[in-house]
């Protein structure tokens, strides 16, 4: 067989620009190539966390107690596989449902995973758990188990996700022109597409001690996804071309989920602190206090007293503790 050399260099430049991207001999990192990308770690909201924080702020400002709330588990009742088999929708919502909570500065107690509590509070019950004493470690003795020590629940979140629909709208365009002799010219395609679907849930706060269903919300949000794509087919002096583009994009399906869990979270907890609307964030003018321990990550108690430099704002800086924008990380790398 005769390669023709037009076809052999375009084989031996693949090959080098393979070469070039992955070795067989681990260079001095120990890595045969290194990860591409570089995008720092980023928060994860929606356009309802500002209201969270806005309402964990007021809360704060009148000094509005929280009653202690836990997350049972929000699953997905849709029943929904995709092409791949696995979950169309998060199973996740759960965790979306805590992050939100915190987000509003609610206190929350856990019962979604008490498996390493319970783990523990067996071996307390049979005196294998130590807790060193006020003399360190040689002074040891065994955890104590004391009544009432777990605080209970006032309230919890219960429901899931309950409607997943495909292709509630959808539109699109086809058309291609081209010769009839492909000798003597090309052809040409464009291509555009637009849908619509949607998801939703259905939660309900009930109080842990009477299970009186005391607040139900349904919400359900649409997402849309399109794709443009163009092509070109042409014949040239023997040789075959093919060349395509295309731009696509689909909101994606479990920020979704959050947007409307966020959402629900935020009627829950505007009705359990008294807020009377929106209109709260007007006081702070959507600038929220810098010591403040919630933020687009969540919330925390803080162990010391640091909130001025480690704060729940803090925690949303792209930059922050990243070795290659955190100027300080990287004056103290070795």
């Amino acid at each position: 067989m005769i390669v023709r050399p037009l076809k052999l260099g375009a084989a031996l430049s693949a090959l080098a620009l393979l070469s070039g991207c992955v070795s067989t001999s681990a260079g001095p990192s120990g890595l045969y190539a290194a990860p591409i990308g570089n995008a720092p770690v980023t928060a994860n909201p929606t356009p309802y966390s500002t209201a969270l924080y806005c309402l964990a702020d007021y809360a704060r400002r009148y000094s509005l107690p929280s009653p202690r709330i836990a997350v049972a588990r929000i699953s997905d009742y849709t029943g929904t596989v995709s092409a791949d088999g696995g979950r169309q929708v998060t199973g996740g919502a759960s965790l979306m449902a805590m992050s939100a909570l915190a987000k509003a500065g609610a206190s929350m107690v856990e019962r979604y995973d008490t498996s390493v509590s319970e783990l523990e509070l067996r071996y307390a019950n049979n005196k294998l758990i130590g807790d060193a004493g006020a003399g360190g470690a040689e002074d040891n003795q065994y955890r104590r188990i004391l009544a009432g020590q777990v605080p209970g629940s006032d309230f919890y979140i219960a429901g899931g996700i309950t409607e997943v629909n495909y292709n509630i709208r959808s539109a699109g365009f086809d058309a291609g022109m081209g010769e009839v002799d492909t000798n003597r010219g090309g052809s040409g395609v464009i291509a555009g597409k637009v849908f619509v679907m949607n998801v939703a849930i259905d939660l309900r706060l009930i109080q842990t001690t009477t299970l009186e269903v005391v607040d139900v919300i349904s919400y359900q949000k649409q997402i849309i996804g399109r794709e443009v794509s163009a092509g070109v087919f042409d014949f040239l002096n023997g040789n075959v071309f093919d060349v395509s583009a295309g731009s696509g994009g689909f909101e994606p399906i479990q920020l979704a989920v959050r947007s409307v869990i966020e959402r629900a979270t935020i009627e829950f907890m505007a009705n359990l602190y008294g807020a009377p609307g929106p209109e709260i964030c007007l006081d702070t003018r959507n600038e929220l206090l810098r010591d403040t321990t919630t933020g687009a990550t969540g919330g925390y108690y803080p162990a010391y007293p640091n909130t001025e430099t480690n704060n729940g704002q803090t925690r949303a800086d792209p930059s922050r503790w990243h070795d290659r924008r955190d100027g300080d990380v990287r004056r103290s790398r070795y």
